[in-house]
């Protein structure tokens, strides 16, 4: 094996998804998304992604002021759908088996302020 191989390979994303959530909150369970899901949600985001990115261009292209302010509108409603899909994945997986394991109170409690940050 050639030693301009090594960094390459060392590159390769895994296949399997690291699980880093429980490093931030390690009280709390975490309830798997699907595959299927988790693919959904990749592909959602770098959508988003690419729509961020016209709008960088369309500013550098000096366009016209109310099409960046449609574009900027379009990413605020594509975050809020992303943020509903992972709430909804949220209290049906996570508090839902929070409340299971007895740990309910404070699982309710932190989906309550989520759901309040949205409706500032």
């Amino acid at each position: 094996m050639t030693r301009a191989a090594e960094p390459a390979q060392s590159q390769a994303r895994p296949k399997a998804r690291p699980v880093r959530r429980r490093e931030a909150h390690p009280e709390h369970p975490v309830v798997a998304r699907s595959d299927d899901r988790a693919a959904a949600l990749a592909k959602r985001i770098h959508r988003i992604e690419g729509q961020v990115r016209g709008i960088e261009r369309m500013l550098d292209e000096d366009r016209y002021c109310v099409d960046i302010l449609t574009q900027v509108s379009a990413v605020q409603s594509a975050l809020d759908a992303l943020a509903r899909e992972l709430l909804e994945h949220h209290l049906h997986g996570c508090v839902a088996h929070a409340i299971v394991s007895g740990d309910g109170e404070h699982a309710i409690d932190e989906a309550l302020a989520v759901i309040r940050r949205f409706g500032r």
